[in-house]
């Protein structure tokens, strides 16, 4: 039975109108059961069917997240008289992939000022007035999009938010990658590759959570690279958790008893604390699995803004010697294979980031592998796009914790530079294992099914969403029973595929 929670609106200053109510339990616990939660009625009008003029509405929460129960605050900008907001939980719900939890009343919009510039940085942030604080009482943990509808119709953006687990004892962990979304966010025409003149020499050393997101309607990455990893692991069941890159790196003791953590499609910035954290949560049996490529590649600190703490994702990359921090003894924000401080993600992963861009078949080469159970598949059985746009390889000569068995050792050309991109599955002492995909484009394959399928891109087709859903479910159902590495130890097939320091062996 659904009992009703008030939101709250509080803006120093302001006399706002109190907004709508939301859905809680009537007994106020916020343990996540996805099998019942997904049973609940979805939601098909989620999507952004109007997004109207650049500037119209969007907005940004002070936190990526909250634990269930905690305010969550929005600084919203619009040109219309009035807005409201509607929370979506994402997840599976018979195939709708979303479920209201909670709307506002009608709102008084504001436009609020434009983005200002540090210049020593180049980081774009907006000084804007909170406007909305709303009351999540009740709310299940997950990943949610909260969708502004400016005016009757006129727009729609939405503003992304982690509502976080109180504990991962006995589940699975889906990390939201934020500080990757943040890394790739041009909201104010510059981000930490390019600045507005399109060139590498005038990107940001820093950027900032207080801004909106420029893509996917303000969603940052979150529908590529996670979404359909979400709804799949909600559809089959399965306890998880939820959390982001930055909860990881502030609480040391936030994985604690989970089954296995879950890094999803592009994951790309890790901070030290973020990777010392995973790190001895594997070295304690959990399981690890990286749905993606590129994972914890670049070394970044969290600084804080004057919204909050852990606001600024800094990064310097190549410039790491300007880095004032870097001046003051704190490690450098260049990527984590790199002088001064090397220090692979191999080691922690089993695999190497090698390469972009790249668009090339996988190859399986491992078929009787118990992951590729039901998948119908040969050594040498291929499916086409199914690499890209990034990609992953083994490579013996980096620091690797074996055994290690290549389920799908595919052949890439990247810049002209022959490689190969790795599946691969280790078994560690502490008992746990680790899964790697090797590409970036495995959790967008997960949607795909059939030639051209809906907002499924690279030609990946039907065949090649049947191989990665069923290959994923069989990773998550093994891992959510805990240290699969004790019962499923991998035998090393390493040197089949590569010499000692890394070289290919050519059949």
């Amino acid at each position: 039975m659904l009992g009703l929670a008030a939101a709250v609106l509080v803006t120093p200053g302001d006399r706002l109108p109190p907004t709508a109510v939301a859905y809680s339990r009537e007994d106020g616990r916020h343990t996540l059961d996805v099998r019942e939660e997904n049973l609940r009625p979805g939601a098909s009008d989620w999507r952004i069917a109007h997004p109207g003029p650049a500037r119209a509405i969007e907005g940004f929460a002070d936190h990526p997240s909250v634990p269930a129960g905690q305010p969550a605050v929005l600084r919203v900008s619009t040109t219309a008289t009035s807005y409201t907001v509607s929370a979506y939980r994402m997840g599976w719900y018979g195939g709708t992939l979303a479920r209201l939890v909670w709307r506002s009343a009608r709102l008084p919009g504001r436009t609020q000022p434009p983005p200002s510039n540090e210049t020593a940085t180049r980081t774009v942030h907006c000084d804007w007035r909170r406007t909305l604080e709303i009351d999540t009482s009740g709310w299940p943990e997950g990943c949610y999009l909260l969708r502004l509808d400016a005016g009757e119709g006129q727009a729609q953006r939405y503003v992304p938010l982690t509502i976080r687990s109180s504990s991962a004892a006995g589940r699975m962990v889906v990390v939201n990658s934020v500080a990757t979304w943040q890394a790739y966010n041009t909201w104010g025409g510059i981000d930490l590759y390019k600045g507005a003149d399109g060139k590498k020499g005038s990107r940001s050393l820093a950027v900032s959570f207080d801004r909106p997101y420029a893509n996917a309607h303000g969603a940052g990455q979150y529908f590529v690279y996670e979404a359909p990893l979400v709804a799949l692991a909600e559809r089959l069941g399965l306890p998880l958790a939820y959390t982001t890159g930055v909860d990881i790196a502030r609480e040391p003791r936030l994985l604690d008893g989970a089954v296995a953590m879950l890094s999803l499609g592009h994951d790309e910035y890790w901070s030290p604390e973020q990777r010392r954290h995973v790190t001895a949560a594997r070295d304690g049996g959990m399981n690890l699995a990286v749905l993606g490529a590129n994972c914890c590649y670049r070394r970044i600190r969290f600084e804080p803004s004057a919204v909050g703490p852990d606001r600024l994702v800094v990064c310097y990359k190549d410039d790491y010697a300007e880095d004032p921090g870097f001046r003051h003894g704190l490690p450098p924000t260049n990527d984590y294979r790199r002088k001064p401080s090397p220090e692979p993600e191999s080691s922690l992963l089993g695999v190497l980031y090698d390469g972009y861009p790249v668009d090339a078949p996988l190859v399986v080469s491992h078929a009787g592998h118990w992951l590729l159970d039901g998948t119908g598949t040969r050594a040498g059985d291929s499916f086409p796009h199914l690499v890209g746009v990034e990609f992953d390889r083994v490579n013996p000569a980096r620091p690797t914790p074996r055994p290690l068995e290549i389920l799908a050792h595919s052949p890439v050309v990247c810049k002209g530079r022959p490689s190969h991109a790795d599946m691969a599955y280790c078994s560690l002492s502490s008992g746990a294992g680790l899964f790697a995909t090797g590409t970036m484009r495995w959790v967008e394959a997960l949607k795909a099914t059939g030639q051209g399928s809906k907002g499924v891109n690279h030609g990946l087709d039907g065949r090649a969403g049947d191989f990665t859903r069923t290959v994923t479910t069989n990773v998550l159902r093994a891992f959510a029973r805990g240290p699969v590495g004790s019962t499923r130890p991998a035998l090393d097939n390493v040197g089949d595929h590569y010499t000692p320091n890394g070289a290919p062996i050519v059949p």
